[in-house]
């Protein structure tokens, strides 16, 4: 059940698209509120930190190999290991503390072998991201377009995701796969959002694609060279202002109405 103060949001889309600055801005305003955000960077790129205005990534958890073996027994010379270690001390011990109370927690990456099977790595981390989604009350996730991270169990307790599209078919491509994905694991409320738009013909082309998925427009985010003078800076978008940030300001405030409008307002 979704309720104030308590939201779960993946934030997907296509490499470029400014998802992560989305991500990151969006975890600044809701921690703005007065909320406990964990911000979760689940790309291999592990850039959430610019958009969070962090100045260095905490380590990234897939990397702590010692402890998840530790954790997962992997050490065993029989194979097996543990799905559901311990994981509850992890935000604290390597999260990083960051502007307006928001905490950055990175998964990292996991180097898979020809078989594509599971390992102790990517148990660890899945998890942890179950972990972080059930107990923790706002969490913001940076995620690849695959949103590998995500299980079926998981993915239950993601209140939305919000799908990042700029102008271009690719884009939109991109958007109904990470769909049909969020779909087949369970995620039932997916909206998209169109950033860096230039045009009112292109928002009108891309909003009608996006309608032609059942996918509902929460906003329109206009190009904004001020984002390119904060990445510059070595500034936190939110931080350098713009009209780009003004319309994720009224996109926050959507999200909560529309999330209010599918669950109704009584569990609210």
């Amino acid at each position: 059940m979704t309720q104030a103060g308590k939201l779960k949001i993946a934030v997907s889309g296509k490499g470029g698209v400014g998802k992560t600055t989305i991500a990151g801005t969006l975890a600044r305003l809701f921690a703005r509120d007065g909320n406990r955000v964990i911000a979760i960077d689940a790309d291999p790129a592990m850039n959430l930190k610019f958009a969070l205005g962090i100045r260095d990534n905490p380590a990234p958890v897939s990397e702590l190999k010692e402890l998840i073996y530790e954790r997962t027994g992997a050490y065993s010379d029989t194979g097996v290991y543990r799905l559901n270690p311990r994981v509850d001390d992890i935000i604290e011990r390597y999260g990083a503390a960051g502007p307006d109370g928001v905490t950055l927690v990175v998964m990292g990456t996991v180097e898979r072998g020809g078989s594509g099977c599971i390992c102790p790595e990517s148990a660890f981390l899945r998890a942890l991201l179950r972990h972080v989604i059930f107990r923790e009350s706002m969490v913001i996730m940076d995620m690849e377009a695959g949103i590998e991270h995500l299980g079926r169990g998981t993915a239950r307790g993601v209140d939305l995701m919000l799908t990042v599209v700029e102008p271009g078919m690719r884009s939109v491509d991109t958007v109904r796969r990470i769909k049909k994905l969020g779909e087949d694991i369970g995620i039932s409320r997916i909206a998209g959002v169109i950033n860096k738009a230039t045009n009112s013909d292109v928002v009108n082309t891309i909003s009608m694609r996006l309608d032609e998925l059942n996918i509902p427009l929460l906003g329109v985010i206009p190009y904004d060279g001020r984002l390119i003078e904060a990445d510059m800076a070595g500034m936190a978008p939110v931080d350098k202002g713009g009209e780009a940030i003004e319309r994720i300001k009224d996109i926050k405030e959507k999200i909560v109405n529309y999330l209010k409008k599918e669950e109704g307002e009584a569990k609210w």
